[in-house]
């Protein structure tokens, strides 16, 4: 039923090079690093950093709300 669909349709065709793949450039591709490390830091070292800063974002916003008023102890 589809096999000469293309053939079939009333349009001219047009020369379109838009979706014409070309060649492929030889492009080396980038290396990667086999211990994926990211500032020199393994994988546990920055998860505790992360919650560190996580843990100090919370205490930093709790102190900001005390200290303008917006939450109190009582």
């Amino acid at each position: 039923m589809f096999d000469n669909l293309r053939d079939s349709s009333f349009y001219e065709e047009e020369p379109n090079d838009l979706y014409k793949e070309t060649a492929a450039k030889s492009v080396a591709a980038p290396r990667r690093r086999s211990n994926a490390r990211f500032l020199g830091m393994s994988a546990q070292q920055r998860f505790f950093v992360s919650l560190m800063l996580l843990f100090t974002v919370c205490l930093l916003g709790t102190l900001a709300l005390f200290l303008l008023g917006r939450m109190s102890l009582f």
